[in-house]
């Protein structure tokens, strides 16, 4: 008997082939008018920002896929678009870091034409990394995020919140990075335990001439104190109520107040209140309403109120000030210590807090709602809704949607230049660059005037990226494909960009339609190294995916990304992994090639044996398990239900049982030739969202069809004599224990006793294990 499967081991240069075919034949086009349920994915799009791309995002999008393909085979019609998201900061530092530039020296123009260049590099390999990986998505019509048309469409949401009054320009405090230079909100801000100096400092008490300490770490900040505070329980200050302190180099005097933020057990217990150290002197400011000074400006660079100090850097002015106070004699000591510092998520600056004017989007008043409504969005899994809740939960200000960058969506504001009217267009047209162009208006709706100052701003790349679900359901473009496509079915993304990605597009969803953007959320771990520690660039510890996949081919890829960790758990990367999960590509190709040697044959033309029975209802088992792992989007179950199997079962065992009867004549063999069959053809089809090049080319030459358009199987009417499985197992591999203690080959015959609850499987023992005289 020759094998269909001619070919000794699989080969990873057919997955090309495939992706050609599947391209030719369409496979995965979408059709919203099948009469299927919908399942529509609103699928993140990758950021291009410089390479090699992480191999933890190939898992995860490889991951995106196994989600398309195992809602096909649960009955779907699926929706899986694919975009590129091109906005933002990352993309502008990897164009000023590939040229050599630097942002604020080039003209804008020209920066923006140097980042379209970049991206457009970067993105066709990132959509090459995502075909060669198997990604069933619609690649002909996949879109950008910098397109004309999803700009405009960003800008539509705008003018329909500002219409609202949801959005508003405002003057005040706002998280500052002087290396980007722009304005952050709280959700681009990281926290970092950082060392730093505590300095105390001797002021002088004006009422009563006395000498008080005051600790801080923000020295050059002195000049922008308005205020000292001390805990109302800190028996040492109380008689300070209502009197003042006077401010060392600058002579200005500023009151004491008592208030419960002071914390008696740090530093001296008393505290400066600046304009701005943090978030609590911003909080502080307006309680106490205090008037703010403006101590550093969008370079990071002291203000004029710094007098001497004028023009210097903010680290710059803090070891000047403290060398002029040790001079004056007003430091009494200088202690190292270890602080939470909030750190640009972008560029790892220290941010600053600086009062400017930026547009703010309201999400104060909606955060009790969002908690009421996140509860009908189902978190895969459950856990990582907790990411969601105590995210909101910190939540203080509105969202500062404005930046002050050069690649992103333009904000469509015009100012009246006579009476400082703001001013948006009636309605969005097109895609609007007001810092360049005239305003779709002719005048001033406040004053009449025709006289306009374009805004130069653009909106934070969250504002952007939060409106995926609307794009690609057609919002406002195509009622009827909305109407079908959306909420969407599924939200998957990884669990950094919970507080960003998913709280935002969340607000905002629901602020435009009143109703939820998707019915799930699946939550991904991230891609961490052998030693457990989270990949970055700056590490050096990112594995490139392209070589990996030139290696050992998408399909090895891809079943080490399934089979590496429980959906939400954090995966380790590593080639050795990869090369590992490869293995079980082989086996199932020497278990399909074995099988194919015997002619197909239904189960429902043959007499089953107890042997067949059993590895059929054992299959029963797995297959009940792999697919509550697959309803639920964890492929980690599946992956590993379905290699135990065939590997430890199915191949170790029943093939061993059956191969003498299978090769033998009459009606025996051919219920162990339907057996094998059905097991094969029904584990490829498990398989198939998880490995769908190798499953998808022996599914062809076996069963003459593409197993991509099949369903997932269902269970086989048989007795269940799973639970003899354990016996079994046992059984046989204490016989070949026995024999290889005896030094004996294992087709050697061998006296043994048959258990009695394995007797219906005598027949099959016996000519596997060539049983004599029991």
């Amino acid at each position: 008997m020759q094998p269909k499967l001619s070919e000794k081991r699989w080969n990873k240069e057919y997955e090309g082939d495939l992706l050609r075919a599947w391209e030719v034949e369409r496979l995965y086009e979408f059709n919203p008018n099948s009469g299927k349920e919908i399942f529509a994915i609103d699928t993140p799009p990758p950021y291009p920002s410089g390479r090699p791309w992480h191999i933890g995002a190939a898992a995860h999008y490889s991951q995106i896929d196994m989600i398309a393909r195992t809602a096909r085979m649960l009955g779907y019609e699926v929706y899986f678009p694919i975009g590129i998201d091109r906005n933002g900061l990352p993309v502008e530092l990897y164009t000023e870091k590939k040229y050599g530039i630097s942002m604020h020296e080039t003209p804008r123009e020209k920066f923006i034409e140097l980042c379209e260049t970049a991206l457009d590099e970067l993105e066709q390999e990132m959509l090459e990394i995502l075909r060669r990986l198997g990604l069933s998505g619609d690649f002909a019509n996949y879109y950008r995020t910098d397109s004309e048309a999803y700009r405009k469409l960003t800008q539509e949401t705008f003018v329909e919140l500002w219409k609202r009054g949801l959005i508003y320009e405002a003057y005040r405090p706002n998280i500052y990075c002087p290396g980007c230079k722009t304005t952050l909100a709280e959700a681009d801000v990281i926290y970092k335990e950082k060392e730093s100096e505590l300095v105390y400092l001797k002021f002088r008490i004006k009422e009563t001439g006395e000498v008080v300490e005051i600790a801080t770490t923000r020295p050059e900040l002195l000049c922008a104190c308005q205020a000292v505070i001390f805990n109302p329980e800190d028996g040492r200050y109380r008689h300070l109520e209502g009197k003042h302190v006077i401010l060392p180099i600058y002579r200005r005097e500023v009151p004491v107040y008592a208030h419960p933020q002071a914390r008696p057990e740090l530093g001296s217990g008393l505290v400066m209140i600046c304009s701005y150290g943090d978030l609590v002197d911003i909080r502080l400011f307006r309680e106490l309403r205090l008037e703010e000074i403006r101590a550093i400006d969008e370079e990071g660079r002291m203000t004029e109120v710094a007098g001497k100090y004028k023009g210097m850097k903010v680290r710059e002015a803090r070891r000047a000030i403290v060398e002029d106070l040790e001079r004056m004699g007003l430091v009494s000591k200088r202690e190292r210590i270890v602080h939470r510092v909030a750190i640009c998520e972008r560029s790892k600056d220290e941010v600053e807090f600086i009062p400017m004017k930026d547009y703010y989007l309201r999400q104060l008043d909606f955060l009790q709602e969002l908690r009421e409504l996140q509860r009908q969005i189902v978190f895969l899994p459950e856990v990582h809704r907790q990411i969601l809740l105590s995210w909101m939960d910190g939540i203080t200000i509105d969202w500062p949607i404005s930046r002050r960058r050069y690649y992103g969506t333009e904000i469509p504001v015009w100012r009246c230049k006579r009476c400082g009217n703001l001013q948006v267009p009636e309605k969005i047209e097109r895609y609007h660059r007001p810092w360049k162009e005239k305003p779709p208006f002719d005048k001033c709706h406040k004053c009449g005037a025709n006289d306009w100052e374009g805004e130069t701003k653009v909106f934070d790349t969250w504002f952007d990226s939060s409106i995926t679900p609307l794009f690609i359901s057609r919002w406002r473009r195509d009622d009827a494909f909305f109407e079908k496509t959306y909420p969407n079915a599924i939200r998957p993304q990884g669990k950094d960009i919970v507080r960003t990605w998913l709280y935002y597009t969340l607000l905002r969803c629901y602020q435009l339609t009143n109703e939820l953007p998707w019915k799930k959320a699946w939550i991904m771990g991230f891609g961490v190294d052998e030693k457990g520690e989270k990949m970055s660039k700056s590490k050096g510890n990112v594995i490139d995916p392209i070589p990996i996949l030139e290696k050992y081919g998408s399909d090895s890829f891809r079943f080490w990304a399934a089979s590496e960790a429980s959906l939400g758990s954090d995966f380790r990367c590593s080639e050795r992994r990869i090369a590992s999960a490869g293995k079980f590509l082989t086996k199932l190709w020497n278990i399909a090639r074995f099988i194919s040697q015997f002619p197909y044959v239904e189960l429902s033309e043959v007499i089953l044996t107890p042997t067949d029975e059993w590895i059929l209802s054992e299959f029963n088992r797995r297959l009940e398990s792999a697919l509550k792992g697959y309803e639920g989007f964890n492929f980690f179950v599946p992956a590993r239900e379905l290699r135990d199997f065939l590997w430890n079962v199915f191949a170790s065992h029943y093939l061993e049982m059956v191969k003498p009867r299978a090769y033998s004549k009459g009606p025996e063999a051919k219920a162990a030739h339907a057996t094998m069959h059905a097991i094969l053809k029904a584990s490829l089809e498990l398989l198939a969202p998880i490995i769908p090049f190798i499953t998808d080319y022996i599914y062809r030459k076996l069963y003459g069809t593409t197993v991509h358009k099949q369903n997932f199987p269902s269970k086989f009417v048989v007795r269940d004599l799973s639970r003899l499985s354990k016996q079994i197992i046992e059984f046989n591999e204490a016989i070949w224990r026995e024999k290889q203690k005896r030094g004996l080959p294992l087709t050697a015959e061998i006296e043994i006793e048959i258990p009695a609850e394995l007797q219906e499987f005598r027949e099959d023992l016996v000519a596997m294990h060539r049983i004599v005289n029991r």
